[in-house]
């Protein structure tokens, strides 16, 4: 079966209250005009606010969800957020590359929620985290993540030393130095990319939101840095609709 727009698919968690997550993507995917798939890795107990519980879905059934979707649908594009641990990840790149080796897979490391729960286990080494990052197109940390990732207190030679196995785009959303600029990694280059707007809300959710829209953009066919550009401007726009932590899609 092929749909008129562009597939692309999901896989994260489940947020009730709509900010973060499937549901959030699936927002971000309408508004791009391509056609969202998504699969559950966890069911989550939140609020904007506030973080209860999690529960993890079964391995097994994650990695058959992906082989159906991927073996029904061409998927142009996949943005992965919360998962289990590090094999967890890596299972999944791997299954999505068996099926779609052209598609675009974007990971955006969800280690701990906006409001302070941990995801991601420790258990795994850097050798894990370097097979993962050659099976993805982009890896989209903010800069508490970007250290915890590589142990590297420097984030733009954290950066670059990712960048040598894929791209990342360093959010600059939790950077007191430079709030708001983003940095893109290449194999070969580094991007620095403004804010628009000097007066954005915080938001639930907006990290997914920015990693989706970059999904769907790169889905349509823009080039990375102008998809992640587009994203960037895409987010902002989401920011600014109102001043709760609770953001419009519109």
């Amino acid at each position: 079966m092929q749909l008129s727009r562009p597939i692309v698919m999901s896989i994260g968690g489940i947020d009730p209250c709509g900010g973060a997550g499937l549901f959030a993507d699936i927002k971000t995917f309408e508004q791009h005009k391509v056609y969202g798939l998504a699969v559950p890795t966890a069911i989550t107990l939140q609020t904007e606010e506030s973080f209860h519980v999690i529960r993890w879905e079964n391995q097994e059934a994650i990695l058959q969800a992906i082989e159906v979707m991927c073996t029904h649908y061409r998927v142009e594009a996949v943005k992965i957020g919360i998962v289990e641990n590090l094999k967890s990840l890596f299972q999944i790149v791997t299954t999505i590359r068996r099926f779609h080796t052209g598609a675009k897979i974007i990971v955006d490391p969800v280690i701990r929620s906006s409001t302070g729960f941990p995801f991601w286990e420790k258990e795994a080494g850097q050798e894990l985290l370097c097979e993962i990052f050659k099976k993805i197109d982009l890896l989209t940390p903010n800069c508490q993540e970007l250290v915890q990732l590589e142990n590297e207190p420097d984030t733009r030679k954290a950066a670059k030393k990712i960048a040598d196995y894929c791209n990342v785009l360093l959010k600059g959303g939790h950077n007191p130095d430079e709030p708001g600029v983003d940095y893109l990694f290449t194999r070969n280059s580094v991007s620095r990319l403004l804010p628009i707007s000097g007066l954005v809300f915080p938001k639930h959710g907006s990290g997914c939101v920015l990693a989706s829209s970059i999904t769907a953009n790169l889905a349509i066919g823009y080039e990375l840095t102008n998809a992640v550009r587009n994203a960037k401007k895409y987010t902002e726009s989401f920011l600014v609709t109102n001043p709760s932590l609770l953001g419009y899609h519109a």
